[in-house]
């Protein structure tokens, strides 16, 4: 068997269910499994990166509370309805 220089291969333990759907979908969009994991692992590694640099950037607003002076600048050109 060849092997691509840059790839390793792995072992992994699915429930059979989820193993099932994965099958259904390397036939739906004309792919195989390793494809199909690699693909769910990159999406998810991402999906990972995006939520801690979400949580960085919450912790570094909770740290610079916003204080009620920053706001008025703005009172002085913006443009209230008439009552």
């Amino acid at each position: 068997m060849d092997t691509v220089p840059h790839m390793q291969t792995i072992q992994v333990v699915v429930e059979n269910a989820l193993l099932q759907e994965a099958d259904r979908a390397t036939r739906r969009y004309k792919t195989n499994r390793s494809a199909l994991i690699r693909q769910a692992l990159r999406q998810y590694l991402k999906q990972l990166e995006l939520r801690d640099k979400e949580r960085r950037d919450r912790d570094g607003y909770r740290g610079r509370a916003q204080s009620q002076d920053g706001f008025e600048a703005w009172d002085e050109v913006a443009a209230w309805p008439e009552d």
